[in-house]
């Protein structure tokens, strides 16, 4: 019972810590890249299909993403995004599990920002 609740106590105490949020992706209007990091998780294929500007791609699916973001500068804020949504959401909790503190989903993906007006 013990190890029960000081496990609850520490991820309380890290997702306090850790700012999570989602934003729909058709709100996104660009990131400042001295400040934020726009993070694609799609497979280097779907990249190559089209992206988001100055967005950087490390793939979900693959065995090295998380040696990959965690050469990442973590003190800035993150967006991450994929084809639909499923994958950045994965990644978004994956990130702060690695010490992320600001990371939001654009919910929606890749799909509903190209298709936006």
């Amino acid at each position: 019972m013990r190890n029960i609740l000081l496990f609850v106590l520490i991820v309380s105490s890290h997702c306090v810590l850790a700012q999570i949020e989602s934003q729909p992706i058709s709100k996104f209007n660009g990131f400042d890249s001295a400040k934020e990091i726009l993070l694609d998780v799609r497979t280097p294929q779907e990249y190559k299909e089209g992206s988001i500007h100055g967005s950087i791609n490390i793939n979900w699916l693959s065995n090295d993403f998380d040696e990959k973001v965690t050469k990442l500068d973590k003190t800035k804020k993150v967006y991450v995004f994929c084809k639909k949504g499923g994958r950045s959401l994965k990644s978004q909790a994956r990130l702060v599990e690695l010490g992320f503190n600001n990371v939001v989903d654009l919910q929606g993906g890749y799909d509903a920002y190209s298709s936006k007006d």
